[in-house]
């Protein structure tokens, strides 16, 4: 697949992965857990969603855990050129609120962010940042936040400026709507 460029002149954009289902081998610490077999199929469906979904993000920022590792690469593979993902120790384990805090360091020249990470702080931040919604993507953000979900939001100002309500949630897709969904 060809690359899409890097988004223009447009509110900053924030898209949330949760990693794909996760395998549990016996006597495998949390943070070396690989996926599944869904979850990589499931991940790949995310990369095509997200190239449909356009412009791809300039920024990738992801748990250093193996699973969500493993989700990006996935990701990744479906497109023609990719950014490096940053591994940030700080996404893993992380709450809600260390997420923003790690989203309100991002370079103000980063249009288009994605950030893989777990639950429940995935799902807690795109609560907490959606002010407003398309349909109803917000109430089945609450209600739950399967492996290999991704919520799209447009935010209202810079990334030093990530407070709550302050994005639109776009777009919520899971690994059901990936495959339902036309891609590009």
């Amino acid at each position: 697949m060809p690359g899409r460029g890097v988004s223009g002149d447009r509110s900053p954009r924030l898209l949330v992965l949760r990693h794909g289902k996760s395998a549990w081998p016996a006597d495998v610490p949390d943070g070396d857990r690989p996926l599944a077999p869904r979850g990589r199929r499931n991940a790949a469906e995310v990369g095509d969603r997200l190239f449909a979904l356009g412009p791809l993000p300039d920024l990738v920022l992801c748990s250093p855990a193996r699973r969500t590792r493993e989700t990006w690469e996935l990701v990744a593979a479906r497109w023609a050129v990719a950014p490096t993902a940053e591994y940030d120790g700080r996404l893993y384990g992380a709450q809600a609120g260390e997420l923003a805090d790690v989203l309100r360091a991002v370079p103000a020249a980063a249009q288009t962010v994605l950030l893989i990470g777990h639950q429940p702080a995935v799902q807690e931040l795109t609560s907490a940042l959606a002010g407003s919604a398309v349909g109803d993507s917000l109430e089945r953000v609450r209600e739950k936040f399967p492996t290999c979900a991704l919520a799209v939001l447009e935010l209202d100002g810079p990334w030093a400026q990530l407070a709550p309500g302050a994005a639109l949630l776009r777009d919520f897709t899971t690994p059901r709507h990936h495959r339902d969904l036309p891609h590009g």
